[in-house]
């Protein structure tokens, strides 16, 4: 090398020098001031600990327990001091070994973190200290972009510059994610092991700190096996920084995790309530504590009613609702863990003849009254001719007795009367929502429509004929602060009192001496029942001392349930839970008392249970015809053996209502048969509900 090209060198490594010097410092310089401008700008660190990670909402029963906790979870703050050593120790061993001596951010760490990078070609070990995942979790998102991680690194130097090791770290263990909702120590500890993280043995502080790096894999309500064996490389880490002694890693093996909760029918009905939160408040910041309708004993008769009563294979679904309009149970299937599907709010199914309650509301708005006769006999309205499910006809016969008997006929005739159509307003009236055909046989139920919305009807039937709108959500807080209230509407009213009392009339008679005599549970209860063709669908709805329930059962495939009726099953179910929903509530009578069909009528016990309601099939086009599938079940013959129908008489009304009959003289035949006295007068004719 010549002496004229060696300057020349060293003139151009000095330069470069110089170049990387001033501009290291002109980096450091801007790093100082971007690290100065970032700390101005932190919250305090009482501001820091009072900011939530996320929306939290509480479901409390009406009782005040809580049902379901969604969204994220925290527990108690726990300041540093309260914080056990252990876990202290656990999570720098496994997390950020160094941190004690680091500025915020980590060379050592980062360097080892290319290092694996380049050896094994994917991002296996991140360089991230405590600090850094400190600010992520305040301040950034989780995407993976070099701009985020010179932001995460500014905010770290600024967080170290501003608050000390043990605030960071008490601020880290307080706030950072643990998997399945929880945030901080004591909401994980309380989640996974049942008591607060001042609590925290070795093992379990192991445990949890072991979840930070994945909590989805490693949480114990995902794999036991992979908590513990995670758990183990943490006590190696602790072991190896010479916070424990060799062999505290043993007790791993015993560790005790509380089971997760089991999913029940409650969820049905929370996830029916809880959409409805976004329509009733604008908050999706503070965590919420909603106070919810649900009586928990309620829930528990309605899940064992509907278990224990539905049919094998079959589906079952109950909604009771309040004189309010308050749910105080909702089930929509006979088990929320293998099918999320609400049978009671989300399922359309057809009537029967339940929705024989519109056919009949219209009829008495109209002026009819239950003692009005109409006579039973063949009938042809544009071409279809109803049967009736006994197959044959009695001629003339009150209101009365075609409501208790479900006699298709007359409700036939009664529709072509008033309107096809007026009947289907009177439907809508009272709150079904879906569609509605007005052909001849819309009678007999036909249309689809939803059970809450059924139950909806007969409630507003109870309420005086006023209508009566479901609700869930009494009132939502925030921060114990209420910031919605439900307030019931009692002024819409839908027919007059004298109407609904007339049809609560029919209603109480339909219980106590027709179809639906399995709904009797000892003391006034009103309702009808339902069975669609082909014993696809049972149905009875009903309300007893202010408590009105709906009660569907059928298979989601719609396909034949031989033996399945209103009358039966769904019944059985209804006095199941009403006789356990009302046991604390007074015996409220009817204003008007019950009145026995005509026993000259002649029909036996298989009218009451003899087939379907509404007396028609429906074939494969989904039309109504007069072919029985081949695969339907059929109800025992009249001359079966062992047959032995009931006399229904007023001594056997008292034997089942369970109360005294008065003692008074046998009364001639014909005064057995009559109607007691009745007061027409809409003023005197309302119910005592």
């Amino acid at each position: 090398m010549s002496r004229s090209s060696a300057p020349r060198w060293r003139r151009w490594f000095v330069l470069a020098l110089q170049l990387s010097i001033g501009l290291g410092v002109l980096a450091a310089g801007v790093l100082a001031i971007a690290v100065y401008v970032a700390m101005q700008q932190l919250p305090g660190f009482d501001e820091l600990k009072s900011s939530p990670n996320g929306q939290m909402i509480r479901v409390h029963a009406a009782d005040g327990t809580v049902i379901v906790s969604l969204g994220p979870s925290y527990g108690d703050w726990l300041p540093y001091a309260k914080i056990p050593a252990v876990m202290r120790d656990a999570m720098v061993a496994v997390e950020d070994r160094r941190f004690r001596s680091h500025p915020g951010v980590d060379p050592i760490g980062m360097v080892r973190s290319v290092q694996v990078r380049l050896e094994r070609g994917r991002w296996l070990q991140g360089g991230s200290t405590i600090t850094q995942q400190l600010a992520r979790n305040l301040f950034l998102s989780s995407t993976k972009a070099f701009d985020r991680k010179v932001r995460e690194a500014v905010l770290a130097l600024a967080l170290e510059r501003k608050f000390s090791k043990d605030e960071i770290l008490e601020l880290y263990l307080n706030k950072v994610y643990f998997g399945g909702g929880a945030y901080g120590i004591d909401a994980a500890a309380r989640k996974f092991f049942g008591h607060g993280a001042e609590r925290l043995s070795l093992t379990e502080a192991a445990v949890i700190a072991g979840l930070v790096k994945a909590p989805s894999h490693y949480s114990p309500t995902a794999d036991i096996e992979a908590a513990k064996g995670r758990a183990r490389v943490v006590v190696g880490l602790m072991r190896e920084a010479g916070v424990i002694r060799p062999g505290d890693e043993a007790a791993i093996d015993q560790i005790a995790f509380v089971p997760e909760p089991k999913q029940n029918s409650v969820r049905y009905f929370t996830d029916w309530a809880l959409p409805q939160l976004e329509v009733l408040i604008d908050e999706n910041q503070r965590p919420l504590d909603v106070w919810t309708t649900l009586d928990l004993g309620a829930q528990r008769a309605a899940d064992a009613a509907i278990r224990a009563n539905a049919p094998a294979g079959a589906q079952g679904a109950l909604v009771s609702l309040d004189r309010d309009g308050a749910v105080r149970a909702m089930v929509g299937g006979k088990d929320y863990v293998a099918s999320i599907y609400n049978r009671a709010t989300q399922a359309v199914r057809q009537p029967g003849s339940s929705f024989k309650l519109f056919v009949y509301l219209a009829a008495l708005e109209a002026g009819h009254k239950p003692e009005d006769e109409l006579v039973d006999e063949p009938v042809t309205i544009n071409g279809w001719s109803p049967r009736n499910s006994s197959r044959r006809n009695i001629g003339p016969v009150s209101l009365r007795n075609a409501f208790a008997y479900s006699i298709n006929t007359v409700a036939a005739k009664l529709g072509q009367e008033v309107g096809f159509g007026t009947v289907a307003d009177m439907a809508r009236r009272f709150g079904i929502t879906t569609p509605i055909n007005t052909n001849p046989s819309m009678v007999l139920g036909t249309s689809d429509a939803r059970l809450i919305e059924m139950t909806r009807a007969f409630a507003s039937v109870a309420n005086n004929g006023v209508a009566v709108t479901p609700y869930g959500i009494t009132k939502v807080t925030a921060n114990g602060v209420t910031i919605y209230a439900h307030e019931v509407d009692r002024n819409h009213v839908l027919v007059a009192p004298f109407v609904a009392a007339q049809m609560t009339d029919l209603l109480q008679t339909a219980v106590n001496t027709g179809t639906a005599r399995a709904a009797q549970i000892g003391r006034p209860v009103a309702g009808k029942t339902g069975t669609t063709s082909s014993n696809k669908d049972g149905w009875f709805l009903g309300f007893s001392s202010g408590l009105t329930t709906g009660v569907w059962m059928g298979r989601d495939d719609a396909r034949p349930i031989p033996g399945l009726q209103g009358g039966t099953a769904p019944a059985r179910a209804f006095a199941a839970f009403m006789k356990a929903a009302v046991a604390r509530r007074p015996v409220e009578n009817f204003q008007n008392d019950v009145t026995l069909p005509d026993a000259s009528m002649g029909l036996g016990e298989d009218e009451y249970f003899g087939g379907p309601d509404n007396g028609l099939f429906v074939g494969p086009d989904g039309m109504p015809t007069d072919q029985r599938p081949a695969d339907e079940g059929t109800a025992p013959p009249e001359d079966a053996p062992g047959r032995n129908p009931e006399q229904l008489d007023q001594a056997w009304m008292d034997r089942v209502l369970d109360r005294q009959a008065p003692p008074r003289q046998t009364p001639p035949p014909s005064e057995n048969r009559a109607p007691p006295p009745r007061a027409d007068r809409p003023q005197d004719s309302r119910p005592n509900q």
